[in-house]
């Protein structure tokens, strides 16, 4: 990497420290060898975003989808793609703008582990076979290097694609070929299908592989040997293994960390599925665009006669916070007029006085009765 020489290089007497700890099985940060850190998985509001803290090192994914034409070889299916985008203000290491190899690295490991074990389901992506299928592309931003991208990388993408909902389209026309792609305010888009998901696990090894830990951090890659990645699912099957770094390691050293990486697999996915559990709840959904959007029947009509034409990528607006005040606050208007209007029956008295009356009509009442009296 061109920028090679401003990425931090410890020192004789901070090497030394790092491998004699280690050599008495302790880490700088006070973890165990097989430890993971803290992880924090945040969603943002628009679906298939996502956050991952891991320890110091946090990544961002975003997950866009668009309709294109299938390779010749897979009509039927559709296709995913991973990119990378390494930012200087994460490490001064990183290149701007053209990606370097660090990059191309990081975003084959995910690739790898993703798309040949087919955890998500290619073919629910085809709309028309050989003309038309959804192509989603994961974009990964890193926000700050504190060591393990490649795990840190792999939770956020799988976490964004959890949470990601593409537009149902239908087909129609007088070809019975024209693809129709509905807005979500008149159909609920269509979550992904991921049949499992491959975790990636991260160990460093030390003193020609004598030494083994997990979920190295910035200082530790900087002393370590070499690397190895595994990437299992919680079933125990093993998708892909990435080996960096010029020294070997034995392969029994290789066998523990698999079994270790099977056991953190499982213990990953749940908290994956639990955070995506808790962002989709019930009392999170009410506050999504598209349900806000359901209350006006007049839009609903009018975006069902738009057609996306069957050559162009659907455009999906992302919805902001200022659209969706009026209409939450218009909807809580309208309740409270219902609610105050009293039950079918009452009499025209008491619906006077339960329901909101303006200046003007609480002064009108009063002059025609002094008028009355008057009379």
């Amino acid at each position: 990497m061109a920028m090679e020489h401003l990425r931090w290089r410890p020192t004789v007497n901070e090497r030394d420290f790092i491998e004699r700890a280690l050599q008495s099985d302790l880490r700088v940060d006070g973890r165990n060898s097989f430890d993971f850190r803290t992880l924090k998985i945040t969603f943002g509001r628009e679906d298939g975003t996502s956050e991952v803290q891991l320890g110091e090192t946090h990544v961002m994914a975003y997950v866009t989808a668009q309709l294109v034409q299938p390779y010749w070889d897979r009509p039927n299916e559709g296709t995913l793609a991973i990119f990378t985008e390494f930012s200087p203000m994460a490490d001064p290491a990183f290149e701007a703008g053209r990606p370097g190899e660090s990059a191309i690295e990081l975003g084959r490991v995910i690739d790898r582990g993703l798309r040949p074990s087919r955890a998500v389901d290619m073919e629910s992506l085809c709309v028309v076979a050989g003309r038309h299928v959804w192509s989603v592309r994961v974009d990964l931003h890193i926000l700050d290097n504190g060591g393990n991208l490649i795990d840190a990388a792999n939770i956020a993408a799988l976490a964004a694609l959890s949470t990601f909902r593409r537009p149902e389209c239908t087909v129609g026309g007088d070809d019975g070929q024209q693809v129709i792609v509905h807005d979500p305010e008149v159909r609920d888009p269509i979550p992904l299908t991921i049949h499992h998901m491959p975790i990636a696990v991260t160990f460093a090894y030390f003193g020609e592989g004598n030494i083994v830990v997990l979920d190295p951090t910035y200082k530790e890659e900087a002393v370590m040997g070499g690397r190895v990645s595994a990437t299992i699912n919680s079933n125990g099957d093993v998708c892909a293994i990435q080996k960096a770094g010029v020294e070997g390691v034995m392969s029994g050293v290789i066998m523990q960390c698999l079994r270790i990486a099977s056991v953190k697999a499982a213990d990953i996915t749940s908290k994956i599925k639990k955070a995506v559990k808790l962002c989709i709840s019930p009392a999170q959904a009410s506050c999504r665009r598209p349900q806000q959007h359901r209350q006006h029947p007049i839009l609903v009509q009018e975006r069902q006669t738009s057609l996306a034409p069957p050559d162009s990528a659907p455009m999906v607006e992302a919805s902001s916070e200022e659209d969706a005040q009026p209409v939450t606050e218009s909807s809580n208007a309208e309740a409270k007029s219902t609610s105050s209007t009293g039950a079918i029956g009452e009499s025209d008295e008491a619906q006077e006085i339960g329901s909101p009356k303006s200046l003007k009509d609480a002064i009108k009442p009063k002059h025609k009765r002094k008028k009355k009296v008057a009379g």
